[in-house]
């Protein structure tokens, strides 16, 4: 599974984290704070102590490094002190390693540099890095202009003497006419301020004289200096690029090895009971809790698993609850993708050649601040947004873009298991959000009662059925309201109400769906329903525009209690993790976890069998986390490429280049045939505003309309003002009785219209 990659510290970084350092043969190890800090590596009991007491600090310029197994090393100083110390993973390990020996690296060179003269000066090789050059080049630069300052201070100073000693001389003859004891007294003041002058000139020019003779002594000492770091820089980017290498062998040695024995809850007695006068015990007087060498706090941690290691009885072991009476083959040899019992889908050759190209983004300059400055706070919906700021689809059809990985769902209809299907069902969850990591673009809001078919029977099995079906608030084209209907040969139906719901808050932009989606199997009549997770555009007014998603989401079996729930973690530039992952757990109607699953809902999902699981706990420094003793780790899911040039194309995925073709026998209300967005997609954005504007307005007119033949039906003139008598094609509203929730369902009647081209009933809203 993925795992955390934190960056490697660079020297001179201060790099901490969790450890845990033998204390005992009572107590074993203990987890403690360690820092690492100007080639001093300290500890602490908590986070806490760092401010008023430290535990011990040992210095890594005289200190030795050792290795002892995979997650297990030792640091000691000559005998006086030494720590054996363990983290938590293989890959942790490493982490820590490659800190200890850059630092410690550092620690000689300062101190090697401290004691040197620096009187010599290594000459500069001709393969020191570029950046190195430049540093030194400015230096260089600044000593020659303090230089020249200097110089013109002298000058200025040979002036002030010069012009001084004559104004004394002035003063002195002024002095000796006696024109009067008021006028002598003032002359003698005046020459006492014009000799402080001098003297304060005067220094003043000597002190810069010493500052840059101070200066040129010591810039040998500061080109060694930096010739020193230029080598360490090398060294480093030596050591990362040694550190990558190492990094794919470490994750495919910590997914197949075994490091979690029997003796899981105490590792203390596993690993050390045979070595005698550990560490110093000094600070272990108190009693600690047992806690996960993680710095930040997670749901769940997962470790490999022994894939044989179920045959053993199914007693617990060390308070861990065992699944046994499995066979080996369906835990490790064969994927949820492979089961036998289920035939392999049939290769459809496509009916129709689609298109793979769309043309180019034309490049419109528009000032976007002249146009946000006075919205902030308000509804996206009720900004009068251009087309510039638009990709050439509405949004219905970029709903339709979440049957982008309908395979996952035709696997799932294959799944004997209701816990294997709830796998493909997550991950087809997450791969819906895989189309929008470059997609900064805002579709075209849907025009009441438009439509959009995604017919693709033939070709893959399926087809889907979009329709705006209300404005909330009575507003006549913000914010919409569309229902979705997609069934599938292969035994499964998807359907869905999505209101979007956004806000705009200055630096970012929050767009919050709302509303449920729900996913039916015929063989099992397997029940899921699910709602999404909030996207998040950044940057909107200066940079580049980006997009996260963040939230969690709780898939529902509602027929056997089984759930999902999915965490989708937000973007931070302080944290280890990598973006935009996802994790999630499987869990049966009790609670017990059956699967983990892992990966970023921009690339792709893996998941893991659950072994074993303990029990989290509440701590002295919070919940423990669970951990999931897994199989390997296989994947589910992956992203499809882009097509070629599609930063070029709004970054439209191979089924979103197709959406907006022109197909024949589509209804009149269907978003192809929305002119303001053809027009957009051709490069005549200016004709494409003109468009839009007066499709907007002739909705309003349309909804004015309606309201009036409210007024008049209406029993009382206040009913008839909140009214709106507009009824949606094709979809009513009803109660699901499995989940409990009230959405429009589709009632047939589209495809049987379209077979026989009659579309009477559809409104002219284009």
């Amino acid at each position: 599974m993925s795992e955390s990659k934190p960056p490697t510290p660079t020297p001179g970084d201060t790099y901490k984290g969790w450890l845990f350092k033998w204390t005992n043969y009572i107590k074993g190890y203990q987890r403690r704070w360690f820092v690492l800090s100007n080639g001093l590596l300290s500890y602490y009991r908590t986070q806490a102590e760092m401010g008023h007491t430290c535990r011990g600090t040992i210095n890594l310029a005289t200190a030795n490094i050792a290795v002892e197994d995979s997650c297990n090393f030792v640091i000691s100083n000559g005998g006086a002190q030494t720590y054996h110390l363990k983290a938590s993973s293989e890959v942790e390990r490493q982490r820590w390693i490659t800190a200890l020996e850059l630092a410690k690296a550092k620690a000689i060179h300062m101190q090697a540099e401290s004691d040197d003269s620096g009187d010599d000066c290594p000459p500069v090789p001709p393969t020191t890095a570029q950046s190195g050059g430049c540093r030194n080049s400015e230096i260089q630069s600044t000593l020659r202009t303090l230089n020249s300052k200097v110089e013109d201070l002298a000058t200025c100073n040979d002036l002030i003497v010069k012009h001084g000693s004559a104004l004394q001389r002035s003063l002195s003859e002024l002095e000796g006419i006696r024109a009067g004891a008021d006028t002598g007294e003032k002359i003698r003041q005046v020459t006492e301020r014009a000799t402080l002058f001098r003297i304060t000139s005067n220094a003043m020019i000597n002190a810069c004289r010493d500052f840059l003779s101070l200066a040129q002594t010591h810039s040998k000492r500061w080109q060694k200096a930096l010739q020193t770091e230029r080598e360490q820089r090398i060294r480093l980017e030596e050591t990362l690029e040694q550190l990558a290498k190492q990094h794919n062998h470490l994750e495919r040695a910590f997914r197949g090895a075994t490091v979690l024995p029997p003796s899981f809850s105490n590792p203390a007695l596993g690993s050390k009971g045979g070595v005698s006068g550990k560490g110093d015990a000094s600070d272990e007087d108190d009693d600690n809790e047992f806690f996960d060498a993680m710095e930040d706090p997670a749901e769940f941690i997962t470790v490999p698993a022994d894939p044989k290691y179920h045959r053993r009885s199914g007693s617990n072991v060390s308070g861990l609850s065992s699944e046994t009476g499995m066979d080996d083959q369906s835990f490790d040899e064969l994927s949820l993708a492979s089961n036998p019992e289920s035939p392999q889908p049939l290769e459809l050759e496509p009916v129709k050649q689609r298109r793979t190209r769309i043309p180019d983004k034309p490049n419109y300059y528009l000032n976007l601040w002249s146009i946000m400055k006075n919205c902030i706070g308000k509804e996206l919906s009720k900004i009068p947004m251009p087309v510039n700021f638009n990709e050439p689809l509405s949004m219905l059809q970029r709903l339709s873009e979440d049957l982008e990985y309908y395979e996952l769902l035709d696997k799932a209809a294959k799944c004997q298991s209701s816990l294997e299907q709830m796998c493909y069902v997550a991950a087809f969850t997450v791969s819906s959000y895989s189309t929008t990591v470059h997609r900064t673009g805002k579709p075209f809001n849907p025009l009441l009662g438009e439509t959009f078919e995604l017919d693709r029977l033939r070709e893959c099995g399926y087809r889907s059925l979009h329709i705006l079906i209300s404005k909330i608030k009575y507003v006549s084209h913000h914010p919409p309201a569309a229902a979705h209907h997609a069934i599938s040969e292969k035994g499964w139906t998807l359907r869905q109400e999505i209101t979007l719901a956004s806000k705009f808050r200055g630096k970012y932009l929050s767009i919050m769906p709302l509303g449920s989606i729900q996913c039916i199997f015929d063989k099992s009549k397997n029940h899921y329903s699910w709602k999404k997770v909030t996207t998040t555009v950044h940057n909107i007014i200066v940079g580049k525009l980006w997009i996260d998603q963040s939230g969690e989401i709780d898939v529902v079996n509602h027929k056997t209690g089984d759930r999902c729930h999915l965490k989708f973690a937000p973007y931070s530039y302080f944290s280890r993790d990598i973006p935009r992952k996802v994790t999630g757990v499987v869990t049966d109607k009790d609670g017990k976890a059956h699967y983990v699953l892992s990966g970023t809902w921009d690339e792709k999902m893996e998941f893991s069998r659950v072994m074993q699981s303990s029990k989290g706990e509440n701590g002295t420094e919070g919940k423990q986390r669970t951990v999931y003793q897994t199989l390997k780790a296989k994947e589910i899911w992956r992203k499809n490429p882009l097509p070629e040039g599609a930063e070029n194309m709004y970054y439209f995925s191979s089924l979103a280049l197709t959406l907006n073709e022109s197909e024949d026998g589509v209804a009149p209300t269907d978003s192809r045939r929305r002119p303001d967005q053809r027009l957009m997609e051709e490069g005549r954005w200016d004709e494409a505003n003109a468009e839009k504007q007066r499709l907007e307005e002739k909705q309003r007119t349309v909804r004015r309309e309606r309201e009036r033949e409210a007024v008049k039906t209406a029993s009382s003139p206040e009913e008839g003002t909140h009214q709106d008598n507009y009824q949606a094609l094709w979809f009513e509203k009803t109660d699901d009785p499995v989940s409990g929730e009230s959405l429009h369902v589709y009632k047939g009647g589209y495809w049987e219209a379209k077979e026989k081209g009659s579309w009477d009933m559809c409104p002219d809203i284009f």
